[in-house]
């Protein structure tokens, strides 16, 4: 399981010959929090976090709560609700459409 920040090499390496393929949720998670450089399609690695984590995990979040999500994974964190996901984004950018 990847622990340490990737080089752009082996980044592009993972992500071409497809090698996350194989890899479990847990390692696809690690790979993209710890290796710090994109190695895998966002779509695969946002479903493999839903997963990992049991619940939604809105793309705002890896912006503004990125340390929050490292300790989630890691079993330091809690959970966020939905109302604590939403106050994650700046007040002035909200724009919230409820149907």
């Amino acid at each position: 399981m990847i622990t340490e920040p990737l080089t752009k090499g082996e980044a592009c390496r993972i992500y071409d010959t497809k090698e996350y393929e194989n890899w479990s949720d847990r390692e696809k998670v690690a790979a993209m929090l710890y290796g710090k450089l994109v190695c895998m399609p966002f779509d695969v690695f946002h479903a493999a976090i839903e997963r990992v984590l049991d619940r939604p995990v809105f793309t705002h979040e890896f912006g503004y709560n990125f340390d929050g999500i490292v300790k989630e994974f890691e079993g330091t964190g809690k959970k966020p609700n939905l109302e604590e996901v939403i106050e994650m984004i700046p007040e002035e950018k909200r724009i919230i459409i409820f149907r």
